[in-house]
């Protein structure tokens, strides 16, 4: 039986279109979703739309249209984020959808031994969802939107979270949750020893403005949209049956893996794991946590009106360009600062004259031998430069199962340069001059064979990261026939 593999993105809110910060978080998980596949998996990869949230109710408003066609409009460009940025999600779950509704109340009800009810005052951030205490504000602002949160006074359900605190930080400190990188985890076990308290899991529904979902048996109130949200990644799989999918998925011998930003680890490492062991339900096996994409230092962000959407850059400079980029230039784990001159370097440099005129020198010059000479074929057993490729893809695996994507492309242009340096020191095409000593032509067929074989490996460990650019690769090395990968930019 082939190994399970469940690979979640956390859900974006649809108050807006998406942007390139996401368009960051869904290209990594791509990149591991196939991965996975290429090792032999069982993958499922999933994604979504966050739709319950109170800012989607305030951006119809803006917009004077009704929150359910905002969400409608917007889902349907998250979704098209697949063909933009070719991602090969296997499920899209909407929290509008009825299979999730279902799901969330169901989830409500399996914790219903950890719910109770009582009046509360405090500061709500409506961009977090969250309530906050007057020390985790700064200069009385948001930490992470940077508003003034509005002081809110009802009567709520709340979550006993306090009642999970020393089994939560067990989890953390023996890695049953791994979270990735440690000094995520760090922050984690930081928050959990200074103390949890119980906290808020519904909202008014006069102050949802009568949007979200109901908590079971009490119309009078909306689950909180982080205990709806969360519970996607159980809903997406039949959770409300317990169907196949569940069983399949949300088992003990699954490996199941998050794929986060680092400004929503709490809710993921200690709220969503603190659902579970109330529910009765597995745990995830790992939360890998990235930085933020940044515009001149600053976090891309709605709310903050700095956003560089996915479609115009794709639009001018190809989807292949925009994944290179992102996993390339922005460490895996750590904030990366996105600009147009950064991004067309990378395509003149790496790309077009790396990558690119690589594959066109040696489809060039295979071309051109085959013409005159027969078919090249691969023979394994006679290609000398197999140690390098070898080591190269080690590493490459090595890097991936780390999560660090980055770094898996440096290696791969370690194997581009050293069959850049290859063709200098062997210099084929002089070779053709003496194609009629069989001495030279034997050579020049074994330096081709050689390239050919290393051009199939770049072809085969790029195919996570850029899986056109790889087919491409692939059917230039099999119709031995050029074709431009990068052009010129205009």
């Amino acid at each position: 039986m082939r190994k399970k593999f469940y690979l979640t993105t956390a859900l974006p809110y649809v108050n807006s279109v998406p942007h390139l910060g996401f368009a960051l978080e869904i290209i990594q998980a791509d990149v591991v979703a196939r991965y996975q596949r290429f090792l032999g998996k069982e993958v499922f990869f999933l994604t979504g739309t966050d739709e319950n949230s109170l800012k989607n109710v305030q951006a119809a408003k803006r917009e004077g249209i009704s929150t359910q066609e905002l969400v409608d409009k917007n889902a349907k460009k998250f979704y098209q984020l697949k063909e933009i940025l070719n991602i090969s999600f296997d499920d899209f779950i909407r929290t509008t959808e009825e299979r999730h509704i279902k799901g969330a109340q169901k989830l409500w009800l399996a914790c219903k031994k950890d719910i109770y009810k009582k009046e509360y005052e405090g500061l709500y951030c409506v961009g977090c969802e969250e309530f906050y205490k007057k020390e985790e504000l700064v200069d009385g602002l948001c930490p992470e939107h940077k508003t003034r949160p509005q002081l809110v006074k009802e009567e709520n359900y709340f979550f006993r979270l306090s009642r999970y605190q020393e089994k939560l930080r067990k989890i953390i400190e023996r890695n049953e949750i791994e979270i990735i990188p440690e000094k995520r985890k760090n922050e984690v076990l930081q928050i959990i020893k200074g103390g949890l308290q119980d906290i808020c899991i519904s909202r008014s529904a006069k102050r949802a403005h009568g949007w979200g979902i109901d908590v079971p048996g009490d119309s009078s109130q909306k689950i909180w949209v982080w205990l709806d949200a969360l519970g996607n990644y159980i809903t997406a799989l039949e959770y409300e049956k317990e169907g196949e999918r569940f069983k399949r998925f949300w088992s003990g011998d699954t490996e199941k893996v998050h794929i986060i930003g680092k400004g929503i680890l709490r809710f993921h490492a200690i709220y969503w794991p603190a659902f579970l062991l109330s529910a009765n339900l597995s745990l995830p096996n790992k939360i890998v946590v990235h930085g933020y994409l940044t515009i001149e230092g600053e976090k891309m962000s709605k709310s903050l009106g700095n956003v560089v959407q996915p479609e115009e850059v794709v639009r001018k400079y190809g989807r292949s360009a925009l994944r290179y980029f992102l996993l390339r230039e922005i460490p895996s784990m750590e904030d990366g600062d996105f600009t147009f001159e950064k991004l067309k370097r990378r395509y003149e440099g790496d790309l077009r004259r790396g990558l690119g005129n690589l594959v066109a020198r040696v489809i060039a010059l295979i071309e051109r031998f085959e013409k005159e000479n027969g078919k090249i074929e691969i023979e394994e057993e006679k290609v000398e430069v197999k140690k390098e490729t070898e080591r190269v893809f080690k590493e490459w695996k090595k890097r991936l199962d780390n999560f660090k994507f980055n770094e898996a492309l440096i290696i791969i242009w370690e194997l581009i340069s050293f069959c850049d340096k290859y063709l200098e020191e062997t210099k084929p095409w002089k070779l053709f001059k003496e194609l009629k000593k069989n001495s030279s032509l034997q050579k020049l067929k074994n330096i081709l064979l050689n390239l050919l074989f290393a051009l199939k490996e770049i072809a085969k460990m790029l195919s996570p990261f850029l899986p056109e650019t790889s087919e491409k690769i692939l059917k230039q090395i099999e119709n031995k026939k050029k074709e431009i990968l990068f052009p010129p930019l205009k």
